[in-house]
């Protein structure tokens, strides 16, 4: 017998006897799925765990944060335009009230929570914010958002540029007018 085998039996042979203490009910396969005639109600509103609605930090106006993946480089300014992913939800229940993907955003122009907590990220970076009712919509309703909500939201950071940026993406400079070219004789 070559020194492989022995080692590969040597290997096997426990784990041969684990498959044999096995319970039998982890043997048999999983009962089959049936379909299902529910309807799912919509628009889908997922609820978000306890867990995932607390922040560890927050900062001297109160604005809670976890940074779930730190980013690199530079912070935008109150003037920029974020491009981010986000997921809204009540601090309360979880219930889910907003999400968007690849969102620009107008720093100054969204809740003073929401601004102040853009303002703290670095590209790539995702933080949970725990924003409470004061930085948020306060005592009015917005939407499905009840009067005096604390609000959570977890925010990835893509990008952000400045409004002269963006406003030079979106009008391009228009293309310099062509020099007339000298004409060219006929040939008889």
């Amino acid at each position: 017998m070559s020194l492989t085998f022995r080692a590969a039996r040597l290997i096997v042979l426990p784990l041969l006897a684990l498959s044999s203490t096995v319970p039998a009910a982890a043997q048999t396969p999983p009962a089959a799925v049936r379909p299902s005639s529910a309807i799912i109600p919509l628009p889908l509103n997922p609820v978000i765990a306890a867990g995932q609605r607390l922040c560890s930090a927050k900062t001297a106006s109160g604005l809670g944060y976890t940074v779930l993946r730190p980013g690199t480089g530079a912070k935008p300014a109150a003037g920029d335009i974020a491009l981010v992913n986000y997921i809204g939800y009540l601090a309360a229940t979880g219930m889910v009230f907003d999400q968007n993907m690849q969102s620009p955003l107008p720093i100054d122009q969204v809740i003073p929570g929401f601004s102040e907590a853009l303002q703290t990220m670095n590209r790539t970076a995702v933080v949970r914010f725990c924003i409470p009712a004061a930085l948020g919509y306060g005592a009015r309703e917005a939407g499905s958002i009840p009067a005096n909500s604390d609000l959570v939201f977890q925010v990835e950071l893509l990008d952000f540029k400045t409004a002269a940026e963006v406003q030079a993406m979106n009008n391009p400079p228009a293309p310099a007018p062509a020099e007339p070219q000298p004409a060219t004789p006929a040939k008889p």
